[in-house]
């Protein structure tokens, strides 16, 4: 599309409202059906600005927290569509399945990332020089039109066309020279869609930490092209010229964990997090459930407090998922202290009698990590940890070992779920 000329925005305007309800993912669904096949395709890659989003789902937010589930968003689209009209969408959704799937395979790579992003705001407090290029860069007073524009878009929303998000990646690592563990925090922080997989290893791709000696450079020419002139930044801003980040090892390749399983006849409780809120679809009886209560990993995501957008909309959807589990189970929901996991799923075994917790798989991410931490302290009390782990991952995920082409492969067997 590059050879193109621009195609200007719509005339009418539509602005994303991301409320976290499954019935609002639903709904946001079902309205941009008509337009997930041919136009889609030819469209997506256009940023016109928030007021003009008829060109993409919005529904990103619904899927990262399972307020919709991926399969049900591939059986939507191929009702109305061929396979062959809607494969760029169907693809868009597929990536981020492959992002978690890879990251199961490379733990180590989140590992080190977390390790890093405390690392660099340790030394960023250190430096003033690099505190203050931090500063403009978060606070939108760059002086780069696009890019400040973004920020703040950002901050406001919790949301960011994907290839502004790629533009934006480009020139806070070459243009401005800031770490890109920074600028990947920034991002897990204010996205209302932001998840450990796809936000770190994006982040990496386009430094040319995930491909070596491949990486991704933002254009004047492209931005031109893609916001439609909405943005043309003054080419001495823009470095197209850079070379990728050094290569660094990716650590061995792991097999993806056992699940543990449900064990019938203990008493048990059922733990909803951010990661999965679509309970209505997991595998599981009522016989035994006798509490239920969630979690709000949001503010886990970074040393640095999340943005209020993305906090909010996690939490709504933690809300929306205890009042649709409670209706379900006949059962009063508990909000647990999201603080400190360890202490609030310890105590709330204690108060209920539980034997066992029953909660949905927790890839790579905040959740994995204060999971394991909690089952660290109730194993010993015997209290056992099962997990449901949906077939739409255990299909994909053993395929996400290399790049996204070869795993384009898996696609046709996701469709047939």
């Amino acid at each position: 599309m590059s050879d193109q000329n621009p195609v200007p925005p719509p005339t009418e305007t539509l602005s994303f409202d991301f409320i976290p309800t499954r019935a609002a993912g639903l709904q946001r669904l079902s309205e941009f059906l008509p337009r997930a096949g041919k136009t889609y395709a030819f469209e997506r890659n256009y940023d016109w600005g928030p007021e003009h989003r008829s060109n993409i789902s919005g529904l990103s937010p619904y899927i990262r927290h399972r307020l919709i589930t991926e399969d049900e968003v591939f059986a939507a689209v191929l009702g109305p569509h061929l396979e062959s009209e809607a494969r760029s969408f169907l693809h868009e959704v597929a990536w981020r399945t492959y992002w978690k799937g890879w990251l199961e395979h490379y733990p180590q790579v989140w590992r080190n990332y977390r390790l890093a992003v405390t690392r660099r705001v340790r030394a960023m407090e250190k430096s003033p020089t690099l505190l203050e290029a931090y500063d403009e860069a978060v606070d939108g007073r760059t002086g780069i039109d696009c890019f400040d524009a973004w920020t703040h878009e950002l901050r406001q929303t919790g949301y960011l066309h994907n290839h502004a998000r790629m533009w934006f990646a480009s020139i806070w690592i070459f243009s401005l020279r800031l770490p890109w563990e920074l600028g990947a925090d920034f991002f897990l922080r204010h996205l209302v869609d932001g998840d450990a997989a796809s936000n770190t290893l994006s982040w990496r791709w386009v430094a040319g930490l995930h491909t070596q000696n491949k990486h991704y450079l933002a254009t004047v020419e492209n931005i031109v092209q893609f916001t439609s002139g909405r943005f043309n930044p003054r080419r001495k801003f823009i470095d197209d010229n850079a070379r990728p980040l050094n290569w660094e090892d990716l650590g061995p390749q792991e097999l993806l964990p056992e699940v543990p399983e449900i064990v019938a006849g203990l008493r048990t409780g059922l733990l909803l997090t951010d990661e999965d809120l679509s309970p209505q679809s997991w595998p599981l009886g009522t016989e035994g459930v006798v509490a239920l209560a969630g979690l709000c990993s949001a503010d886990l995501r970074s040393p640095i407090a999340a943005g209020e957008v993305a906090r909010a909309f996690s939490l709504g959807g933690v809300e929306d998922g205890l009042s649709r589990a409670g209706a379900l189970l006949n059962l009063r929901p508990q909000r647990l202290d999201d603080e400190d996991w360890v202490r609030s799923l310890v105590d709330w075994a204690k108060t209920e009698g539980l034997q066992q917790i029953v909660t949905a798989y927790a890839p790579q991410g905040p959740v994995s990590e204060r999971l394991a931490a909690a089952f660290r302290k109730l194993e010993p009390m015997g209290v056992h940890l099962a997990v449901i782990q949906r077939p739409w991952d255990q299909t994909a995920w053993p395929h996400a070992t290399k790049g996204f082409f070869q795993f384009r492969d898996v696609i046709p067997k996701l469709v047939r779920l």
